[in-house]
């Protein structure tokens, strides 16, 4: 067996492991717990996004535009195209989001560092204010979702969270496996190089802004995912899904786990939710401090994030394996 075959191997076990050992310890979790991570694997998923475009040297600040659209295409394909099945709806949103996010993929790609930045985050603002003024789409308050059906079957009052709970961490764990494999691959590999030296991965014959265009689009299926997934937890939608705040929340996310682990932006992600239910439950009137004081202690001990802690002993294990 190859080196390469068998970081493969090593990857998809990993990542199988990982799945299982979640859905069966969400059998024992209680009601509440359940949710959260829940809620912390859909927007882990945007966050993982911005994790494969800071690999490629930009920072996008507007994912939750497309968090926005996952989760009123999955809304809507429920409400007004009968369409009920979790899984469809979810992937429905991710594809969409790509979709609506290809044709500004090449615009935006031009861009680097603060405009980059902003660009984003004003296709996300645009969005806001078109959902705000959008009576059909229930204006600021936005509307309600019902309980979605799993192939088919609707499951009971005691299971349904739990159901939830079991396809998010399923997609989750698929979509990070992916994303691991094509970090590891040529292309994903390049990225890192364009983050480091532009002008030298073009002289090596690749496209910086291919490169960059076809990770935003990848990261547009991500978020809309993960916005898919997230309503059909919550059972509404509204739009501040696509307001800056959240979208400064997926940011917060992928500072806090760094670009080289696929795990940490999990991690991260589940973090952020315990330290603000937490926070918001014992501090009500200063959660955000603490929420700031803890993103500035990650980056004074650990700033390339807390995917650091391990990644790097793997990139070495691996290129030591390589060598020998």
């Amino acid at each position: 067996m190859t080196q390469g075959s068998f970081a493969l191997s090593r990857t998809f076990a990993a990542g199988l492991l990982c799945i299982v050992l979640l859905l069966l310890a969400g059998t024992a979790m209680p009601r509440w717990l359940t949710f959260l991570i829940t809620m912390a694997a859909a927007n882990g998923l945007v966050s993982l996004g911005i994790t494969l475009l800071m690999r490629s040297g930009v920072v996008s600040f507007g994912q939750g535009l497309v968090f926005a659209i996952g989760g009123y295409s999955a809304a809507l394909a429920f409400g007004r195209l009968g369409i009920t099945d979790a899984l469809t709806l979810a992937i429905s949103g991710g594809l969409l989001a790509a979709l609506v996010a290809a044709p500004f993929a090449w615009l935006i790609a031009r861009y680097r560092g603060i405009f980059f930045a902003m660009l984003s985050l004003a296709l996300s603002m645009v969005l806001f204010g078109l959902l705000v003024k959008s009576e059909s789409l229930g204006g600021s308050d936005g509307f309600n979702m019902g309980r979605a059906t799993f192939f088919g079957m609707r499951p009971a009052d005691s299971w349904s969270n739990y159901a939830n709970y079991g396809v998010t961490v399923t997609l989750a764990g698929v979509v990070g496996i992916t994303m691991r494999i094509y970090f590891d691959s040529t292309r994903g590999l390049v990225a890192l190089a364009a983050r480091d030296n532009e002008i030298r991965v073009e002289y090596l014959g690749s496209s910086v802004r291919g490169l960059i265009a076809g990770n935003f689009v990848i990261a547009a299926f991500c978020g809309g995912l993960g916005g898919a997934l997230a309503v059909i937890s919550l059972g509404h939608v509204e739009p501040d899904f696509s307001f800056w705040t959240r979208s400064g929340d997926f940011v917060f996310v992928a500072i806090l786990a760094g670009h080289h682990s696929v795990l940490a932006a999990f991690i991260a992600s589940t973090v952020l939710e315990i330290v603000r239910s937490f926070s918001s439950a014992y501090f009500p009137n200063s959660w955000q401090l603490a929420l700031g004081l803890f993103l500035l202690a990650v980056i004074r001990f650990l700033p390339s994030g807390i995917g650091s802690l391990w990644a790097t002993r793997y990139a070495s294990t691996r290129n030591k394996g390589a060598t020998t």
